[in-house]
């Protein structure tokens, strides 16, 4: 394996024209698993080289580390969990589990089954006569949207503050500073801010008073490690409130959009809805929610395959494209939920496995059972779909069926 610079593939994968479907510049992209970009960066896109780094000690999730400054909104606040490297990750991610799943609270997923059934019968029964249904705005959006202000403690009636300061979070991850406008970072920077000052002023009411929500257990936890600060129980409410419904409402709408491009996996999981656990699985590896990991640093020089990246470097890991390489999985870009042996790495791996993988697993498939068991003679308005702007949180903004 040799790492040469490819200058022309990864602008034209971030480029927006090739957002709905990236798969063919991913496979261009395969044949330099580890390649070395104009400006210094490493874009590592094979299965084997992505597992292999995702598990290397020497890959650093902190800003810190890298020899050039980040631009990242997310560079200039206390950084959450996801952000930070042994064994300060090792101690935010264990004082957020202590009331997230198990050891401590291992009922807490599966106990909200029947909750969140109900909130998507609600949002079916609210379909009942419209011919022309948004997937997105009238399901998609608003179920995990419910289920994780719940969990956290944070008003309903206030997602619409919420939701633009998240959208410019998001739309800043992938800033560049060569092609995008300074703009964008800016509102990156104050929706940062504003988000965090809004869960801040959450956690002051909690301090000393009872409650079931995540901020309340955190702002009220004295386990054997210890509290967290206020500023780090805010940084890991912002994390979650982010990653805990963008990442859903793309799973949900890619699986359904998925199904409709599948009629006979459609029919199959109306009659069979145990097919669902595999099928989430295979939709994990298909047509993921997240794409790209659009940093990691070098800690110190690491040997990817034949390359040694240097210590100091930008790595940017393209997950989608590991999942649909043919070395490791067989006929790739078949959707297959029959499919055996399904590592894939939808929800990444290594330390930094998806904190939140099983509330969405269990969203997704109870949402695609009920959708598929309650609706019938769904056709696509627009194939492909429009797709929001970013390349790293890939997903429909709109997904139009008509009820025939």
């Amino acid at each position: 394996m040799t790492t040469i610079q490819t200058p022309d593939i990864l602008p034209r994968i971030l480029d927006y024209s090739a957002r709905a479907d990236p798969y063919p510049l991913y496979a261009e992209l395969r044949r330099t698993p580890v390649a070395l970009q104009e400006d210094g960066s490493y874009v590592i896109s094979t299965y084997r080289e992505l597992a292999d780094i995702l598990h290397n000690p020497h890959l650093s999730s902190d800003v810190r580390n890298l020899a050039h400054p980040m631009a990242a909104a997310e560079a200039r606040t206390t950084p959450s969990f996801i952000n930070v490297d042994p064994p300060e990750h090792d101690r935010l991610r264990r004082l957020a589990m202590r009331h997230f799943g198990p050891p401590h609270t291992p009922g807490l997923v599966s106990g909200m089954e029947p909750d969140l059934r109900a909130i998507v019968s609600g949002l079916i029964d609210d379909f009942e006569g419209k011919q022309r249904i948004d997937i997105v705005d009238d399901f998609a959006y608003p179920f995990p949207v419910t289920v994780i202000c719940h969990l956290l403690g944070v008003p309903r009636e206030d997602e619409p503050r919420f939701h633009v300061w998240v959208n410019a979070i998001i739309e800043s991850i992938d800033y560049n500073p060569k092609t995008d406008p300074q703009e964008k970072l800016d509102n990156g920077v104050q929706a940062t801010k504003d988000l965090r000052q809004y869960l801040g002023g959450l956690l002051e009411q909690r301090h000393g008073r009872p409650g079931d929500d995540l901020l309340t257990r955190l702002a009220n936890d004295d386990g054997p490690e210890g509290r967290m600060t206020d500023a780090e129980i805010v940084s890991t409410a912002n994390l979650l409130l982010i990653a805990g419904h963008e990442t859903t409402v793309n799973l949900i709408t890619n699986g359904m959009l998925t199904l409709l491009r599948h009629p006979e996996v459609l029919q199959r999981l109306r009659a069979e809805p145990d097919l669902v656990v595999r099928l989430v699985e295979e939709l994990l590896r298909y047509e993921p929610p997240v794409h790209i990991i659009p940093w990691r640093a070098a800690y110190s020089d690491i040997a990817v395959g034949d390359t040694v990246i240097p210590k100091g470097s930008q790595i940017m890991l393209m997950l989608a494209s590991g999942s649909r390489d043919p070395d490791r999985f067989h006929d790739p870009d078949r959707f297959d939920p029959d499919r055996q042996d399904n590592q894939h790495l939808g929800f990444g791996s290594g330390i930094h496995l998806c904190f939140g993988g099983p509330m969405a697993r269990l969203e997704t498939q109870i949402a695609l059972t009920e959708l598929v068991r309650r609706l019938d003679g769904l056709s696509l308005v627009t194939d492909p779909p429009p797709y929001r702007p970013s390349p790293v949180l890939r997903g429909p903004i709109h997904l139009l069926v008509d009820q025939n």
